[in-house]
């Protein structure tokens, strides 16, 4: 059973996993979080380019398999499609953010060249195996973000983390006040990745149901 709008929307919500789909989905997630940790420690912007990439990419590897399945099913997608394009191009200008701000060495360009590579492919496949666990995994990738961006949060008001001004490219993408900074950037960043994990959560919870489409409020306009 999906949890309530109120529950989604807070910060500490989590989606108690159900099934073996749903456990594995978690310790995959657990596994990759570990590994940022590992690499990033408390380099957070240099964290979030890497895995801001990354995140950019079950959006479009969903949507495009998406629109294969409806043409191939002459079936209406019910604004599936277009919320997973969405949600991919959001989480590009995540990254796009970030650039500005941390600038990555020549070993994390090589980083993300190997993650991205990987992860789409392993991701592409998962989704073809199971849209569910896919999804779940999402959901469950994007809770991590919302924790690490909370941390983040604490490192900038602490003052371990200097908070520059904002890039223009965030300023115009969440229609910042020109004078925003980092703290602010991250907040918005913020609610965008609670709103992606509580999307995702509810398609894999579509799909565990046996619906193709989505009924309307979950997910999509």
């Amino acid at each position: 059973m999906s949890a309530s709008t109120d529950s989604m929307t807070s910060l500490s919500w989590h989606h108690e996993p159900q099934g073996f789909s749903d456990k594995f989905a978690l310790k995959f997630v657990k596994f990759l979080r570990f590994c940022a940790d590992s690499f990033f420690a408390k380099r957070y912007g240099h964290r979030a380019i890497v895995l801001e990439t990354v995140a950019a990419v079950p959006g479009m590897v969903g949507g495009a398999l998406q629109h294969l399945r409806s043409l191939r099913r002459l079936e209406d997608d019910g604004g599936l499609i277009r919320k997973l394009l969405d949600e991919a191009e959001n989480e590009r200008m995540h990254l796009m953010t970030f650039v500005q701000i941390a600038r990555p060495s020549q070993l994390e360009r090589w980083f993300i060249l190997l993650g991205q590579g990987v992860f789409y492919n392993f991701f592409f496949l998962m989704y073809l195996i199971s849209p569910k666990t896919a999804h779940r995994v999402v959901g469950y990738f994007e809770e991590e973000a919302v924790i690490s961006y909370s941390h983040y949060l604490e490192e900038i008001d602490a003052g371990r983390h200097e908070n520059v001004p904002a890039p223009q490219i965030a300023i115009d993408y969440w229609n910042l006040e020109p004078d925003a900074h980092l703290r602010d950037v991250v907040l918005a960043i913020r609610d965008d990745e609670a709103g992606h994990r509580g999307v995702n959560h509810e398609i894999a919870d579509m799909f565990a149901a046996g619906k193709q489409t989505p009924r309307k409020g979950v997910g999509v306009p």
